[in-house]
């Protein structure tokens, strides 16, 4: 049962962790990698591994847009199906979050007559 949950809880914590990825890659699609995982909090081996787990699901396309003797540099775009995960992960966040506060408005009323 233990392992069960360990392994619900991270799967819960990549959902965030790709849901993150993909919020800031739309926002800004020519960041480098480098850039969203100082933005993100993220080792660079952490953020490499969620763009290639996204990549490989289909939700991001990478695409090379400009290439440099020194270096090589890479746009991030959702694909549609990037774009229907992230709105699933959207609402689901937001279910989430209106569930705590009505658990928390609960409190806040037993308290009231305590």
């Amino acid at each position: 049962m233990n392992g069960i949950y360990v392994q619900y809880m991270n799967k819960k914590r990549n959902n965030q962790d790709y849901f993150d990825v993909m919020r800031k890659i739309q926002k800004q699609p020519k960041t480098s990698q480098r850039d969203l995982a100082q933005q993100l909090g993220f080792s660079l081996g952490k953020l490499n591994y969620c763009i290639k787990a996204l990549q490989q699901k289909g939700l991001i396309k990478i695409k090379n847009f400009e290439k440099n003797p020194n270096k090589l540099n890479y746009i991030y775009v959702l694909t549609p199906k990037g774009i229907a995960e992230k709105t699933k992960l959207t609402i689901n966040f937001m279910k989430q979050k209106m569930k705590e506060y009505d658990e928390l408005k609960k409190e806040v009323k037993k308290q009231k007559y305590l």
